[in-house]
Order: structure tokens, then C-alpha cells, then sequence
């Protein structure tokens, strides 16, 4: 099967839905989980921080001259009014009481600034291993993202599989059971759901389709044989007649006419009921065109006795096309029959060459719409 009909077949879609709810899914569960576990390191920092000053305010109170943590993450500053206070970075002294990120020196830090016995104190946490812990887990959540991605496609593709193998065996079913076979074998589908009710469906439509089928074989077989018996009653009379030496001329050439009149209706009614079965497909063969179109603008100038119409008939040399010659008579009965019956003058032309059959009368014509319709030249 072609890639790109693959790509629009129903289990293809399944498993693209599928692995798209999944990978939606898993966007938003990841980012979910990253502003969340964001948002807790914030917390814990602020938390360390509050830790740390009550702690650096208790040993305070026990031993004024405790010192101030520092470490790789934790640094502290006092503002007192005393000589300290020049090392202490521009940017925190303006602080007011509350909790801050700062960069400082290119590194981000969180910063608590807290007033107690007429100082400020300002702890902080330097937040550059929060924010490479953060970076690997924004990996892992990817990674993991894609894993999930890549489990809901597999899960979709066998899900579809599962989901839709019911419904192409039954297509298959359906495609081999030809108009003339035997029915196709009964539903296999067990579960009790939806595609079982559909695969009875099918069973019982394609049983009315083979009924239908064989009421149409008995048909054909029973027509064919009524029509074409009066047919060869009306031969067999012809053939009678023909052999009357009294006729004259004028009644040999009517009685010429009903014998290619019911020639043509033999042939035409084995062409339509040939045609009415499915496998149907008539012989080609070498149809003189010239023949049926004189044959045919004969047949309608003796039918039309009351209007005398004048038909100025033209044939460019002998056409001949690779087809039914019953099928061109039909066509070409068509087009003439028309032009008789709904010329508004009294003249008809009619063009046969090489590339077209030109029919021309003073109709009402062919409406606009309908033009495009129309599959001008032999085929």
C-alpha cells in the first residue's frame, strides 16, 4: 500500500490521535511538575534562610559575637552603622525587609532582608545548584516526555490494530464476494460490541445483494428469451415476404427496413442485457461509422413522413472505430432521433470525419450547465 494512502487509513489516524493525547499528556504533566517542583525549591529556600536567621539570632543571644554563616550557598551580611557595613554589596543596602532575588557578580541569589534590635540582616542562598538541579530535571522531564511519546505510539499502533482488525477482515470479506460467488462466510467477530453488530449488517446486506443477484440472472435469462422470440417471428415473416414477387419496389424497401429494424433490435437487446451484469464487457470490433450514420438518418427520414425534414448529409470517407457496432447505432439513434424531433426548421445537418460527428438542427439546445457535461470527439 502507498505511503501516503497508509498515512490517511483509519489505524493510522488512531495511533497519531493516541500518540498526540500522549504526548499532550505529557507536556503538560511535565510542566506541571516543573512549575511545582520550581516552586518548592523557592519554598525550601526560603525556609533555609528563615532557618538560618533564627538560628544566627539565638546564638546571637547567647554569645553576641556568634559569626555568620558562610558557606558554599549560605552568606550573610549585618547592617549596623558600623565599619562592616562598607563590605556589604551596593545593591542590598537598599533593600527593604522581605525576600528578593538578586544577581550578584553574575550569580543569581536569594536574599531575605529581616530588621531585629535596630539592624538588618540580610541572608543569602546562592541559588546556582538549585538552578542546575532544575536544568537536569528539566531533562529527565524531557527525556521522559518523549519516552511517553514514544510508549502512546507503540500502545496506539497495537490498540488500532486491535481496534480495527475486526473491521478489515470483514472488508475483506466483503471485497471477495463477487456478484456471481457463493455468499461470503458468516461473521467471526465475537465481542459483543459495535463491530459485531456492524459485520451482521454486512451479512445481511450482502445476503440481499446475492438474492438480488440471482433474481437478476433469472430475469436476464427469461427476457432474453421473450424478446428475442417475436423478434425472430418478425424475421422469419420478413423473409416470407421478401420471397412475394408481387411486391413492388416501395414495399420491398419498407419490408427491407422492419428486416434491419428487428436485425438491429436483435442485436441491441443482447448488447443491453450483456450489459446489465456486472462483469459485462462487450467484444471490440471495427464499426464502420459511415454505415450506421446513413443507416440511421434513413431510418428517421422514413419515420418523419409529416414534416418531410431536409437532411444535408456529409461523410468525410469511411470512419471506423474499435467499437460495438451496436453500441454506435445507440449513440448515433440518439443523436439524430433528437434532431428530428426537436428541429424547429425543416433542415438538419449532419458532419461525419475523421475527428467528429457534427449534428446540427434549430433546437432549443443543450442548457449552459449541462455543456460541461458533454465529452466532445471519439473517444
Amino acid at each position: 500500500m502507498p505511503t501516503r494512502m497508509r498515512r490517511r487509513s483509519f489505524r493510522f489516524r488512531v495511533a497519531m490521535n493516541f500518540a498526540g493525547f500522549g504526548a499532550l499528556v505529557s507536556l503538560l504533566l511535565c510542566v506541571g511538575v516543573y512549575i511545582y517542583a520550581h516552586d518548592m525549591g523557592q519554598r525550601l529556600m526560603d525556609e533555609t534562610l528563615q532557618a538560618e536567621l533564627q538560628d544566627y539570632l539565638a546564638r546571637m543571644h547567647g554569645n553576641p559575637k556568634a559569626m555568620l554563616p558562610a558557606t558554599l550557598t549560605l552568606s550573610a551580611h549585618v547592617l549596623d552603622g558600623g565599619t562592616n557595613d562598607a563590605l556589604v554589596p551596593p545593591a542590598l543596602k537598599t533593600l527593604a525587609t522581605g525576600t528578593y532575588e538578586i544577581v550578584l557578580d553574575g550569580v543569581s541569589n536569594r536574599v531575605l532582608v529581616s530588621e531585629s534590635a535596630g539592624k538588618r540582616y540580610l541572608f543569602l542562598f546562592n541559588e546556582t545548584l538549585q538552578y542546575q538541579r532544575e536544568q537536569e530535571f528539566i531533562v529527565f522531564l524531557g527525556v521522559g516526555a518523549l519516552t511517553m511519546t514514544l510508549l502512546s505510539s507503540l500502545g496506539g499502533f497495537w490498540l488500532a490494530r486491535r481496534v480495527v482488525a475486526p473491521v478489515t477482515g470483514l472488508a475483506a470479506r466483503v471485497a471477495a464476494a463477487g456478484p456471481a460467488g457463493e455468499p461470503p462466510a458468516q461473521a467471526t467477530v465475537r465481542n459483543g460490541d459495535e463491530v459485531e453488530e456492524l459485520a451482521r449488517v454486512f451479512d445481511r446486506y450482502l445476503a440481499r445483494i446475492q438474492s438480488c443477484m440471482e433474481r437478476e440472472r433469472d430475469f436476464t435469462a427469461n427476457v432474453s428469451h421473450e424478446l428475442r422470440t417475436p423478434l425472430a417471428i418478425i424475421r422469419g415473416a420478413v423473409e416470407v415476404l421478401e420471397d412475394d414477387l408481387a411486391l413492388n419496389p416501395e414495399q420491398r424497401e419498407r419490408l427491407a427496413r422492419i428486416g434491419r429494424a428487428s436485425h438491429d433490435m436483435t442485436h441491441l437487446t443482447s448488447a443491453l442485457l450483456h450489459l446489465a451484469r456486472e462483469e459485462s464487457a462487450l467484444p471490440r470490433e471495427n464499426c464502420n461509422m459511415a454505415r450506421v450514420v446513413r443507416e440511421s438518418v434513413e431510418k428517421y427520414s422514413s419515420l418523419d413522413q409529416d414534416r418531410l425534414l431536409d437532411v444535408d448529409l456529409e461523410i468525410q470517407g469511411d470512419v471506423e472505430l474499435p467499437v460495438a457496432r451496436i453500441l454506435a447505432i445507440v449513440v448515433v439513434d440518439n443523436l439524430i432521433g433528437n434532431a428530428f424531433q426537436h428541429s424547429a426548421s425543416t433542415r438538419i445537418e449532419v458532419r461525419l470525419t475523421r475527428e467528429s460527428l457534427v449534428i446540427r438542427d434549430s433546437g432549443t439546445g443543450i442548457a449552459a450547465d449541462e455543456l460541461d457535461q458533454l465529452n466532445y470527439g471519439w473517444p
